[in-house]
C-alpha cells in the first residue's frame, strides 16, 4: 500500500495515478473513491458493493470498488476521514484480500493495491484515536509527501507554461510577460496547483493579446 499526503490541490490523485500507470497493474483498473466523503453505508457499499434485497432500493447486484479494481488500484481518496467502522473493514481486507458484499454471506477475493491520501495530520489523528493505528500502519508501507507549491517555486515556470500550452488552442496566447511571472512565482498558492491551474486558465481567456501580463 501507498499513502500520499500534502496539502489540498497539490497533486495526490495526480501521483496515484501516475504510480499505477508506471506499475505492472497499468493494464487493469484504476479507481478512485472519496472514502470520507460518503455517509458510513452508503460507502460501505460503495467498497464492497451489495446483493439484490441488501436493503430497500438494493434492486440488483452491484459490484463495489474493490471488486472493479481486481488486479488494479485503488485510490481511497480523504482517507483520514475515514468512519472507523469501516476502517475495521478496510484493515481486514487489506490484510486477507476478502471481503463481503453488503447482504452476502460469501466471501469474495480480489488482488488489488490500495493507493491512499489525505490532507490531514494522519499520524496525530492515530494518536487522538480518530484512526486506527493497525490501519495506518498497513496503508504507509510507502508513504509519499508531496510539499505545497511555495515549498517548490522552481516548478511554478514549467507548470504554468505546461496549463498554458494546455489552454493556449482557447485563444492566441502564446507566453507570459516577465512581469506576470514575477507575480505568480511570488503568490503563496494557498490553493497549490489546482489554484494555479486556474489562475492560468482564467488569465487565458482574458488576455487581450498574445501575452499574459
Amino acid at each position: 500500500s501507498v499513502l500520499i499526503t500534502g496539502e489540498h490541490g497539490t497533486g495526490k490523485e495526480v501521483a496515484a495515478r501516475w504510480l499505477h500507470a508506471a506499475s505492472t497493474r497499468a493494464d487493469c483498473s484504476f479507481v478512485a473513491v472519496n472514502a470520507g466523503g460518503l455517509g458510513e453505508g452508503v460507502l460501505e457499499s460503495e467498497l464492497f458493493g451489495h446483493v439484490k434485497g441488501a436493503f430497500t432500493d438494493a434492486r440488483a447486484d452491484r459490484a463495489g470498488c474493490f471488486e472493479l479494481a481486481d488486479h488494479g488500484t485503488l485510490f481511497l481518496d480523504e482517507i483520514a476521514d475515514m468512519p472507523l467502522a469501516q476502517q475495521a473493514r478496510l484493515l481486514r481486507v487489506l490484510e486477507t484480500g476478502e471481503f463481503h458484499p453488503v447482504g452476502s454471506s460469501r466471501a469474495r477475493k480480489v488482488d488489488v493495491r490500495v493507493v491512499a491520501a489525505t490532507n490531514a495530520d494522519i499520524a496525530r489523528a492515530a494518536a487522538e484515536g480518530r484512526f486506527r493505528e493497525d490501519l495506518l500502519y498497513r496503508l504507509n508501507t510507502v508513504e509519499v509527501r508531496l510539499p505545497p507549491l511555495r515549498d517548490r517555486k522552481e516548478d511554478i515556470p514549467r507548470l504554468a507554461a505546461l496549463f498554458l500550452a494546455r489552454h493556449a488552442e482557447r485563444g492566441m496566447v502564446r507566453r507570459f510577460t516577465p512581469a506576470a511571472m514575477a507575480a505568480l512565482l511570488a503568490h503563496p498558492w494557498p490553493g497549490n496547483v489546482r489554484e494555479l491551474v486556474h489562475v492560468v486558465a482564467r488569465a487565458v481567456l482574458l488576455a487581450p493579446s498574445e501575452m499574459i501580463d
